[in-house]
């Protein structure tokens, strides 16, 4: 039976380098299986782009949280930004079957679109399913507040009946309410403030100082959690990514 779970989140920035000078997502699909993670949550994820595709040669056909996932990880990807030349969104890649997927719009405005994953896991052994949320927060005060309550409503009844849960992303939540709000309303614990004391630094990947990704669990003890710094990280997205070993309880 599984005890233990590897996890990761990362923004891959639709598999463009900062400033979008470089295509990256083959780099990007090579480092995240030098991880090994059983699930990943990534944010801005293209499912399509049309220009992209012209633009350069070696741009994967297949949609990125497909190529990404290759025949390591199952998938499942919300669509969240829909434009003339393609879309973007979230995705969860899972070693374990993916029971159900549903993706709730809960946009603040039609300017940033933005959507909550959430995904049903199975995982050999474990008596209840692990529900993952993938998340990629508002830029704006009053729509993160809304989102993080989305968050909260959707995953109480989970939480009041012993579920394990993880949620991770982009939070773009300088301000650092999530934190209150999920442990205050599911009883979650963030990785890195579990194991270092605080929240890890991911923005700017080149010279991080704002504490934006996170992974928060609950039913899990953090066994340990990393923010991935240096080459070739930092050199494959905006953000780094953390990960964390997890053991079931």
């Amino acid at each position: 039976m599984t005890t233990t779970l590897r996890v990761a989140t990362l923004n891959v920035h639709k598999g463009l380098s900062q400033f979008n000078r470089r295509m990256v997502i083959h780099e990007l699909r090579e480092g995240l299986r030098a991880l090994d993670p059983d699930l990943v949550f990534l944010q801005e994820v293209q499912g399509h782009h049309r220009h992209h595709e012209r633009r350069f040669a070696t741009w994967p056909l297949a949609p990125q949280h497909e190529y990404l996932a290759g025949d390591e990880w199952r998938h499942a990807y919300g669509r969240n930004a829909v434009y003339d030349h393609g879309h973007h969104g979230n995705a969860i890649l899972s070693r374990f079957p993916i029971v159900s997927v549903e993706n709730e719009d809960v946009s603040d405005h039609r300017f940033e679109r933005r959507g909550l994953l959430h995904c049903v896991v199975e995982i050999p052994g474990w008596r209840r399913n692990l529900h993952c949320v993938c998340v990629h927060l508002s830029l704006h005060e009053r729509g993160r507040r809304r989102q993080l309550d989305a968050i909260a409503a959707r995953l109480e009844e989970m939480s009041a009946r012993g579920m394990p849960l993880v949620v991770a992303g982009d939070f773009n939540d300088w301000r650092h309410r999530a934190t209150s709000i999920l442990e205050g309303r599911l009883g979650m614990s963030e990785v890195s403030v579990a194991s270092g004391g605080r929240a890890a630094r991911t923005f700017p990947s080149v010279l991080p100082l704002l504490r934006l990704d996170r992974i928060y669990v609950k039913g899990f003890k953090v066994l340990a959690a990393r923010v991935h710094r240096g080459a070739p990280w930092s050199l494959l997205s905006d953000h780094l990514a953390i990960s964390a070993e997890l053991q079931r309880v």
